[in-house]
């Protein structure tokens, strides 16, 4: 159950009747409202599922492409040699571990070029104008004005102070015939004294906004980032995967090749043929859409770089070498003050806390101060003679007496604000902490998963392999071969989709982690 804050009326408005105190707040200048503290968190002390200390080396190796079919040698294995393991103490430039150049210039460009990120930034640009508007409040705002009138009378005139904090001119003492009165005027009109604290909860309230939207400005670059990153491993994942097609595409043709030449010679049926065909067809459809998985991703970069998909292009790679990062996940207490929507969610709490006070206040009377200084003359160049000026010095007092409900009504609306603030920082916290354990467990699993795929890929390879020469031998069927090679290009692009998701998941672990493992400064 969310415990509510105390109620500020009850406990505050009698206490300001009290005899003797008012007069000590007008000078001390108190903030009515709570102070902010950290409501207790669900932070475990530890994550559940932790990355092994020192875990088997992993590799981002593509399985290599058979391309034995055609003969009785045995097919390029799949096994290929273990990536050298990341850093143990990664930076805060992640994508750095990737240890791809291609992949660093590519981040460069989305801090420059991203239009999420320029949108983000833009916030938070207008967050820290709020800020200094807030700020101006507490200080006067100074008018000037200047004025000729054409005045006619029967007497001199004179000037008296006029309702609004300038200066007027009485026309009764005016001289017969028409004179010219110049007025020239300078004051402060209605400088709000922050006794009651309303103006310094308002400036609390836009500097926590501005926090927020700076987290909300971090939190879209991470997200861009990691966007970015998780498209590029994928491209190259699909490079690799489609030269692994290709190669198989190649094999099946030289299959086909042989099938058609045992049916000329009447040693094998015509549906060999046909499934021969058939693979192949299968197998070159593979590829096409490989391709286009490739140029979806490659447009999908692009406009996270903020760059014309017409104009960008990615070239391919012979090989496929990206190493997979092994990460510490830290402690999860350095979610509070690491991972930025749940940074931007508690300064957002802060920012309701404040508004709390900002409401409470009007149940005080607001004071201000009103101050002119003027000249009128009825000839310009002696228009600032001592003798012309006038001054008005005013203070005031406005309260509400009665406003059926009003400002109570505003002082709850702000309560369950807070509450709701509350209640999503918590739960943005809890989603954080789900998050981390979902992707530690995925980074565990996935290993084994891919040592598994591995030895099946090996397998595979191996009776794809003895199953040709049989067919050659004329022991088997053709359907015995086409079964072993569909379950070894089934395992060999399984091995290759397993390998990206073992990066990608060390990405996403960035992402649950709030990008880099440095603690933020409290």
């Amino acid at each position: 159950m969310i415990s509510k804050l105390p109620s500020m009326r009850s406990a505050v408005v009698p206490a300001m009747l009290r005899p003797g105190l008012l007069p000590a707040l007008l000078l001390a200048g108190c903030a009515v409202g709570p102070n902010y503290h950290r409501p207790p968190a669900p932070v475990p002390a530890h994550y559940k599922s932790e990355v092994p200390a020192q875990p088997p080396a992993a590799s981002s190796t593509a399985p290599a492409s058979s391309t034995a079919p055609a003969s009785s040698t045995a097919p390029a294995s799949s096994t290929a040699p273990a990536a050298q393991s990341a850093p143990a103490a990664p930076p805060d430039a992640w994508w750095t571990l990737f240890h791809d150049p291609m992949l660093d210039q590519l981040v460069g460009q989305v801090e420059v070029s991203n239009q999420n990120l320029a949108a983000a930034s833009a916030a938070y640009m207008q967050a820290i104008a709020a800020v200094g508007e807030a700020r101006a409040a507490f200080f006067p705002t100074f008018t000037a004005n200047f004025s000729a009138t054409r005045v006619g009378g029967s007497s001199r005139a004179s000037a008296v102070p006029a309702g609004g904090g300038g200066l007027t001119v009485n026309p009764a003492g005016l001289s017969g015939g028409n004179t010219t009165l110049y007025n020239a005027s300078a004051g402060v009109s209605n400088w709000e004294l922050d006794v009651w604290g309303r103006l310094r909860r308002s400036l609390e309230n836009a500097r926590e906004t501005a926090h927020a939207q700076l987290a909300d400005l971090a939190s879209a670059r991470l997200s861009a980032q990691t966007q970015l990153a998780t498209a590029y491993l994928q491209l190259r994942e699909a490079d690799a995967e489609r030269r692994l097609v290709t190669a198989t595409v190649d094999a099946y043709s030289r299959n086909l090749q042989i099938t058609r030449n045992r049916y000329a010679v009447g040693t094998a049926p015509k549906t060999d043929v046909l499934q021969a065909e058939t693979q192949w067809y299968s197998a070159q459809q593979q590829e096409a859409s490989l391709r286009l998985s490739r140029a979806q991703l490659e447009n999908a970069i692009a406009a996270l770089v903020g760059a014309p998909a017409s104009d960008f292009k990615i070239a391919e790679r012979d090989t496929w070498q990206i190493p997979i990062p092994q990460i510490p996940p830290g402690l999860p207490s350095e979610l509070l003050r690491r991972r930025p929507d749940v940074v931007a969610a508690e300064h957002l709490l802060a920012a309701a806390n404040a508004n709390i006070g900002v409401q409470e206040a009007a149940y005080f009377p607001q004071l201000t101060l009103t101050g002119t200084v003027g000249f009128v003359a009825s000839a310009l160049p002696h228009l600032f003679e001592a003798s012309n000026r006038s001054t008005a010095l005013g203070a005031g007092a406005a309260q509400t007496i009665f406003d059926f409900g009003l400002t109570r009504a505003r002082v709850e609306q702000a309560r369950q604000a807070y509450d709701q603030a509350l209640a999503t920082w918590r739960g943005t916290l809890l989603t954080a902490f789900q998050s981390v354990e979902n992707d530690l467990v995925a980074a565990d699993l996935d290993r084994r998963q891919e040592e598994l795929l591995r030895s099946a890929s090996q397998a595979a390879d191996e009776t794809e392999r003895l199953t040709l020469n049989e067919y050659k031998a004329g022991t088997v069927d053709y359907t015995t071969v086409v079964v072993a090679q569909a379950a070894a290009l089934s395992a060999r692009r399984q091995l290759a989709q397993m390998i990206v998701s073992e990066q990608t998941n060390a990405v996403a672990l960035v992402t649950s982690l709030g990008g880099g493992w440095t603690p933020a400064p409290h």
